[in-house]
């Protein structure tokens, strides 16, 4: 038997014991690697009371260590107000102090940015002021306007809706609490539609609704031309239409507070009238006359609004009509804003390209809600002519922007309105479009123009379809 001494095998236990660990300490290193970071090592490890002891001998108090909600800067020996004050700070003792004539520097720079500070403070404290100011006088003068709607025009609106004072008041917006009842009376009810009338659309709307979902095929006399198909259709369209309507609001989505109410206005009008159906854009309006009338009330203003002359033309997709339409307002267009049709004209950009959406909804998507609401007051007020002398204060308000732009530009930007479209910078240009070609005015022109298009037909047989 070999005899192994003592001393070697103490020797090679010692290295076995060093290969083990370096190993182990390998597969440490590549795991630290592994996160990016370097282990520590033991002799860089300290104790942490040890740490505290030795912060201890040199700020000479104990340490406590901060609580999770103690700011972290507490522990600085000073908290400057701000970084202006940064500069007027003594340096550290362990750095030498600042010449005098820098510490004057210093002063006089932060003596300057306390008196520009104390500026914009000023400058902003009175355009606050400037803008409650504003505030209150819009205020005080929209209830003043709704003292004299409620106390005097309303009583006698008969002898005063077209007198000259409110005429004027009518421009400058009805107040929101009494503008349904003004557009109610303003658009009337030549349809003599009355509540229960409604009820029993909506009835008839409602019991559609389940004979469909049920999948029945009961066709009422009244709808003999419109097949099962169609109507479902129809009712599907509106149910599409009710989520995309307004969607910022969110108050027509499903489950909001206008959602029930403007799908029964849209249902109940394809029962009264199958002969038009339902067509995209019809939602918007119901939309806005909810947002100002009683449901009831706001079906006999939508049925009524869509009954005048030139919405029957767009909703029922009257070609020839529309076309006489597009071409009065052409009449205007280049009376008013030459340069610009001229630029139209030689782009090829044609008024249906932009019109057509802004006369569907009556500028309701087209225009912030409140704005398109200050259209809708005046255009109850002098009717469809309006609408047109609208898109022509549009056009003259970005007239110059437009000029610049080629036809896909144009196309884009009249089809999509910023934003924040300022409203009294629009109704001021809406002002001065002057509505008046040759002598004729709008209704002359539109009148003269279906004349003229009566007579082709009636010349040419093949323009009869």
């Amino acid at each position: 038997v070999m005899h192994v001494s003592p001393v070697l095998l103490f020797m090679d236990r010692n290295l076995l014991a060093r290969k083990q660990n370096a190993r182990l300490d390998k597969q440490n290193d590549l795991g630290w690697k592994l996160f990016g970071k370097v282990p520590l090592r033991e002799n860089a490890q300290k104790d942490s009371k040890k740490i505290q002891k030795e912060y201890e001998d040199k700020t000479g108090r104990p340490s406590k260590p901060p609580s999770p909600k103690q700011n972290v800067r507490k522990n600085l020996d000073f908290e400057p107000l701000s970084t202006t004050a940064l500069i007027l700070e003594d340096r550290p003792a362990n750095l030498p102090a600042k010449p005098a004539e820098e510490a004057q520097k210093h002063r006089q720079q932060y003596e300057e940015m306390v008196v520009q500070a104390k500026k914009r403070e000023l400058k902003e404290a009175q355009r606050r002021k400037k803008q409650l100011e504003e505030r209150c006088k819009v205020e005080e003068s929209i209830g003043n306007a709704v003292l004299t709607w409620n106390n005097e025009i309303l009583p006698n609106w008969e002898t005063m809706w077209c007198s000259r004072k409110v005429r004027d008041l009518w421009w400058q917006g009805i107040p929101p609490s009494v503008r349904g009842k003004v557009w109610s009376l303003a658009i009337g009810n030549e349809l003599n539609i009355t509540h229960e009338l409604f009820d029993i659309c909506l009835a008839r709307a409602k019991e559609k609704w389940r004979s469909l979902s049920t999948g029945g095929s009961e066709v009422e006399s009244e709808d003999a031309g419109f097949s099962a198909a169609d109507r479902e259709a129809s009712l599907e369209l509106i149910k599409l239409d009710i989520s995309r309507t307004f969607p910022n609001l969110c108050i027509f989505q499903q489950g909001g507070p206008y959602h029930d109410m403007l799908h029964s206005i849209l249902g109940a009008y394809t029962c009264y009238r199958p002969d038009v159906g339902y067509v995209q854009g019809m939602s918007f309006i119901a939309a806005v006359l909810i947002l100002n009338l009683d449901t009831a009330d706001a079906f006999i203003a939508f049925s009524n609004l869509l009954n005048k002359p030139c919405q029957m033309a767009f909703f029922r997709v009257d070609h020839g009509l529309m076309l006489t339409y597009f071409a009065a307002f052409e009449v205007f267009f280049e009376e008013n804003l030459p340069k610009l049709f001229a630029h139209f004209k030689k782009n090829n950009l044609t008024p249906d390209i932009y019109l057509i959406d802004w006369i569907f909804t009556l500028y309701s998507k087209s225009l912030p809600l409140d704005l398109a609401c200050r259209v809708w007051d005046v255009f109850c007020r002098d009717g469809e002519e309006f609408l047109f002398r609208t898109a022509l204060g549009i056009l003259k308000l970005f007239e110059d922007i437009l000029t610049k732009m080629d036809f896909i530009h144009m196309a884009q930007f009249l089809t999509r309105l910023p934003e924040d479209l300022p409203a009294e910078e629009l109704f001021a240009s809406i002002a001065t479009i002057q509505m008046q070609s040759r002598n004729k005015k709008w209704a002359q022109v539109l009148t003269a123009l279906q004349k003229d298009s009566r007579e082709m037909e009636k010349g040419s047989p093949s323009l009869r379809h």
